[in-house]
């Protein structure tokens, strides 16, 4: 079973987008773009809190797990 991390290796800020990509399989890029589309539609404060959120409850990547 896979688990939800924050990454180490692909990371921006703080690794939230990258470990999602990680987790659904898909292009962290891409996940990337998503989050800042929809951080612009729903307005920055509520997808700026939603990300915060994420760094503070996803736990980060195991050093051992890194690639």
């Amino acid at each position: 079973m896979k688990k939800l991390y924050r990454s180490l290796s692909d990371r921006k800020i703080a690794g939230v987008c990258g470990g999602l990509g990680e987790y659904l399989s898909a292009d962290p890029t891409l996940i990337r773009l998503i989050a800042i589309f929809l951080g612009f539609f729903t307005g920055i404060i509520p997808g700026l809190i939603t990300y915060i959120v994420g760094w503070i409850v996803i736990p980060e990547e195991p050093a051992s797990k890194k690639k």
